[in-house]
Order: C-alpha cells, then structure tokens, then sequence
C-alpha cells in the first residue's frame, strides 16, 4: 500500500514539472546554472589558465588595433586560434594551443570552423610583405583561396586617438598595460594603416611558446 502511494506521489510530481512550462525552465536554468559555476569557477583558481605562459606579453599598441581588425573583418569565422593537442593537427600547425597563451585576449578567438587554416602559429611563417600581397588578394601568393580580398586596408589610416581608451578597458579587465604605455599608444600607431596593424598581429601569434 505504501509502495503505491510513494509511486503516486512521485509521478504526480514528475506530470506537474513536465506540465508546467514556467516550471520546467526555472528548473532547466537552475540545473544549467549549477553545472556551469562547476565548470567554470575552478579555472579561475588554476595557475595554468589565469597565469600567461612564459613569454607571452600584452599585445602593443599596435597589434591591438591589428586585433579589432581582425574580429572586425569577421576572420574568426574562416580562420580558428586553437590548435588540438592531436598528431594531425600538430604535424600540420605546430605545438598545440595552451590556456596560458591567451590569458590577454579579451575575448579569445578559438573558434571551430576552418574553411581557412588555423591560425594560432602563423606568427613568424610569412613576411610581412607575404601577408601585405596576401590581404590585397589572396590568389596572388595561394592560387586556389578562396578567401575574400580586403585591399581597402591598405588605405584606412588608424585613428591614434581611438587606442589609449581600448588600452584602459583592458586594463581594468587585467591585462597589465602601464601608464607609460597607454600614453606611448597615440605615437606608436600614428600614420599606420590598419593593414600595417593587422599584419602585427598576424606575426604575433602564437610566438611567445616554443
């Protein structure tokens, strides 16, 4: 007798969660809220993803601007930042991506899609003259790309009064820019273009781990 009733009470509980919408999504956010505190909150009381890799510097002035040039221009959705720790990938790449490498990129560009190579190790593969002809048109130096051309970077001068203000917003999300820096940003990026920009941060990356 008690069995029956201990079952009754129980499915009736399970038919007014599954019946109640409103009921079932707090629960549903509930159940994702917890998981996520479990998977998230622990990273950021681990050294190996809170503390950079030796080596690995705040990006310049510079390389910064090359970096909103990048995620402007949407680069993250052909080219990903993330190479696997898989015999393939690091054969092709070189070594595979470590958390400590982008505790300074506000946000990462990981990504997962490549229609384009991945690019966390391009730093240092290519001249600068390479990228340059690779920008205005990809077919020039890579027959078969299919990647789209971005010549007007080459024409569009960088503000210089637009980087000290990106400089502290990073500052106060923990990357350690000085005062020395951010003030230096102006000088550093006057009468460059935002393919010289991006051309910086292209040979930046993935530099620092060997």
């Amino acid at each position: 007798m008690s069995n029956n009733n201990s079952s009754s009470s129980t499915g009736f509980s399970h038919e007014k969660v599954e019946t109640n919408n409103f009921l079932m999504i707090v629960l549903i956010l509930l159940v994702i809220a917890i998981g996520g505190l479990v998977e998230i909150v622990p990273l950021f009381f681990q050294k190996s993803t809170t503390e950079a890799v030796k080596g690995v510097e705040p990006y310049t002035a510079t390389q910064l601007v090359g970096r909103d040039v990048y995620i402007r221009e949407g680069c993250y959705n052909c080219h990903s930042q993330m190479i696997r720790p898989f015999r393939a990938e690091t054969l092709r790449y070189g070594h595979y991506s470590v958390a400590g490498e982008f505790v300074y990129d506000h946000p990462f560009q990981w990504g997962s899609k490549r229609t384009g190579p991945d690019l966390h190790r391009v730093g240092g593969k290519y001249s600068d003259e390479w990228h340059r002809i690779h920008l205005n048109n990809p077919r020039d130096v890579v027959p078969e790309s299919n990647m789209p051309a971005y010549p007007w970077l080459e024409k569009s001068v960088v503000d210089p009064a637009s980087v000290a203000p990106r400089m502290k917003a990073l500052r106060t999300v923990g990357v350690p820019y000085t005062d020395e820096q951010i003030t230096a940003a102006a000088a550093e990026v006057k009468g460059k273009t935002e393919m010289d920009a991006l051309i910086a941060y292209l040979q930046v990356m993935g530099r620092a781990l060997k």
